[in-house]
């Protein structure tokens, strides 16, 4: 099993960058991918439970990703259900409150590989966009 941890603090209050994350399109920068909604939260959100993405990196086929947990301004989890290369994928974002008014992300994905070795290759450059991407998150929400 693969996992990778992402810390990052930020200055804005958990609730604007809770609504930032959950926005399946936002999450265009953090992956790397092309990102299209697939359906509304069957919990009757629109980024809550049940919510699905498509994810296309480069050349591989798309992938899908189905929001399998909300806590409002406060956690986002989510697996890949459909189309990886990856199996066991699970993605959870907790957002806590932080000094000043801001707020404090920690974010942890854990996968393996359909093949061995396979998930060791791709986890430092997922790593890698996903740090990337968080650094837009300040801007843009």
């Amino acid at each position: 099993m693969q996992r990778i941890v992402v810390d990052k603090d930020f200055t804005l209050p958990p609730e604007r960058v809770f609504a930032y994350l959950a926005e399946h399109e936002h999450l265009e920068a953090l992956f790397g991918a092309k990102v299209v909604r697939l359906n509304d939260g069957t919990d009757g959100t629109r980024n809550g439970v049940g919510s699905a993405r498509s994810l296309k990196v480069g050349p591989l086929p798309p992938f899908t990703e189905t929001v399998t947990e909300v806590v409002p301004n406060e956690l986002i989890r989510y697996r890949i259900t459909q189309g990886s290369v990856l199996r066991d994928h699970e993605g959870t974002m907790r957002i806590t409150a932080a000094g000043a008014g801001g707020s404090h992300l920690h974010y942890e994905i854990v996968f393996r590989g359909v093949v061995p070795g396979l998930g060791l290759l791709i986890a430092p450059g997922l790593k890698r966009n996903i740090e990337k991407g968080l650094r837009t998150v300040e801007g843009a929400a």
